[in-house]
């Protein structure tokens, strides 16, 4: 019997030593992810970071869309074809390589949720969640003020010591004062910490915020078309001919729309609902709401939210934007020649476009109001959407070189006056100081400009035989504006035709695919490459400074 309970002891001390070392190894190793977390956050350069973010996604999706069926066993991509596409899915660009209707449902899904949470807004969302943290990597006010209270030489008096000095009459006027810098600096303090929670609340609320938005979009842009859909026969029989449900139609069509990727599930893009005008008015605002227009939206918002619920955080977010730490948080000036400047960029191409192709041949079969909504519709996805009602292997090169400069400008170019981007930029010194520290490297970097003339170049390299052989196709036109339009993150292609090859071949057949699915391996690797690049162009914006063309 005594056997028996020294054994017992025995293993009831085992067990529990036991228990305690899990639970140090638990939390040791809590501790490590947090502090990996931590350093990649608060210590790496954000563009690695988002490198990285962007690379596994893109990895992620190219092992979800292999691993997935494809609608007809017939015709299988291969595996550099379906990483490109994953990538372009990724990172919002739409270029393709191979025709979209060869997707199964599931695999459109996979696309679905790999453009959401590479958009913009549902990135942006994501660095107001690392924002926060940095807040949670602080002291409480509490501690700070506490820690900083017992820092401070003690000069105050009690006020029983003081009545006692007056009362011996040795107390000074400069004894009294010392009692000053005590309280005012207990207010300071006070109103430090009340400013940093005020802080911490207001990005908590713009998060909410952000968050709203992009659901309130998704899904009533969503509910929207796949209403518009079930109730046009014209766009239902299209789908039903097509074997594309609905309902995956018109979340894919619109997570692509406000995300700006461009991705339609058709193989035509938007050309086979160019009839279905009331589709592509239900489209155009949440091309501009999701990328040009989505500060001066998002500053709307918050005022109507500041002036409904009286909250003291919208107001501090519309007053100290730039302390947010939000890029898209722009002021209200800013917000309004943004607009103004998105708005002037598509009448301009509206006009041009009108002119030049309202008689054409992209045009036929087309009433004068398809034309009108018809064109709107082209000109607004020129500017980082990229869904086309036309072919544009048939417009005007006048056309093409116009997108090929709005496909270039950022989306947040705006007219800035003189006395405003003065005023604007700040403090001139501080920002100086800040260059000065940067790595000498930056010195070398080239502007986005040379790196693009680069990649053309080595594509020129690659595809030299295409080139030669087939130079209706391949021109340096349409290579250049495949390139603008994968740094864009627009997806225009002007496609391929078998009709333009100098030597006809019986194996030949023209596809809806982009005019990338004709490149070699190693030119769609390059175009992947340009797809990171223009998705990161934000880091690079002014690169190129040091080279003085004089």
């Amino acid at each position: 019997m005594g056997s028996v309970i020294f054994f017992g002891r025995k293993l009831e001390r085992f067990c529990s030593h036991s228990r305690t070392k899990a639970a140090c190894f638990n939390q040791s190793y809590h501790g490590l992810i947090s502090s990996c977390f931590r350093f990649l956050v608060f210590k790496v350069n954000p563009f690695w970071v988002q490198l990285a973010y962007f690379i596994i996604l893109s990895l992620v999706g190219y092992g979800a869309l292999n691993m997935s069926k494809p609608k007809t066993d017939s015709f299988r991509p291969n595996n550099v074809d379906v990483f490109f596409t994953s990538v372009s899915a990724a990172t919002v660009s739409s270029m393709s390589a191979v025709e979209m209707e060869i997707f199964s449902n599931t695999q459109l899904i996979i696309m679905t949720v790999l453009m959401l949470v590479g958009g913009e807004v549902f990135i942006s969302m994501f660095g107001l969640q690392l924002a926060r943290s940095r807040f949670w990597k602080q002291e409480s006010p509490e501690d700070r003020m506490h820690s900083v209270s017992n820092s401070i030489p003690h000069y105050s008096l009690t006020s029983k010591s003081i009545t006692h000095q007056i009362e011996l009459g040795s107390v000074t006027c400069s004894t009294l004062e010392n009692e000053k810098p005590d309280t005012d600096l207990e207010g300071n303090i006070k109103s430090s910490s009340n400013t940093e929670s005020l802080k911490y609340k207001a990005t908590r609320y713009l998060g909410y915020v952000v968050l709203g938005y992009l659901l309130v979009v998704n899904i009533g842009g969503s509910t929207l078309v796949s209403i518009y859909v079930s109730q046009v026969p014209s766009a239902r029989n299209i789908l039903k001919t097509k074997g594309i449900q609905i309902q995956t139609f018109s979340v894919f069509t619109v997570v692509s729309t406000f995300a700006n990727c461009g991705f339609v599930p058709t193989n035509e893009s938007m050309i086979v609902f160019k009839k279905n005008s009331g589709l592509l008015l239900l489209l155009i605002p949440q091309i501009l709401v999701g990328n040009t227009l989505y500060p001066a939206c998002l500053r709307v918002l918050i005022w109507v939210l500041d002036k409904i619920t009286k909250r003291a955080e919208f107001s501090y977010i519309l007053e100290n934007y730039k302390e947010m730490g939000y890029s898209h948080l722009l002021s209200t000036v800013r917000c309004s020649l943004l607009a103004a400047t998105a708005f002037w960029f598509i009448i301009v191409q509206f006009t041009l476009f009108c002119s030049m192709e309202w008689n054409s041949e992209a045009m036929d079969g087309l009433t004068s109001y398809q034309k009108f909504v018809g064109s709107l519709f082209e000109v607004v996805n020129s500017r980082h959407s990229g869904e086309s009602i036309v072919d544009l292997s048939n417009i005007s090169t006048a056309i093409l070189v116009l997108f090929v400069v709005m496909m270039y400008l950022p989306p947040y170019t705006s007219f800035l006056p003189i006395t405003y981007e003065k005023k604007d930029s700040g403090n001139g010194k501080a920002s100086e100081n800040k260059s000065a520290g940067k790595n000498i490297l930056d010195c070398f970097l080239c502007s986005q400009l040379s790196y693009l003339v680069i990649f053309i170049i080595l594509l020129c390299i690659t595809e030299r035989q295409n080139l030669k052989e087939d130079p209706l196709n391949f021109n340096m036109l349409n290579i250049t504006f495949e390139v603008i339009s994968a740094y864009g993150s627009v997806g225009f292609s002007t496609g391929y035709s078998c009709k333009r090859r100098l030597k006809t071949e019986r194996y030949c057949r023209d596809t809806w695919a982009g005019f990338a699915g004709r490149w070699s391996k190693m030119g769609k690797f390059i175009l992947i490459i340009i797809m990171f690049f223009g998705k990161l162009k934000r880091y690079n914006i002014k690169g190129g400074k040091a080279w003085k063309l004089s």
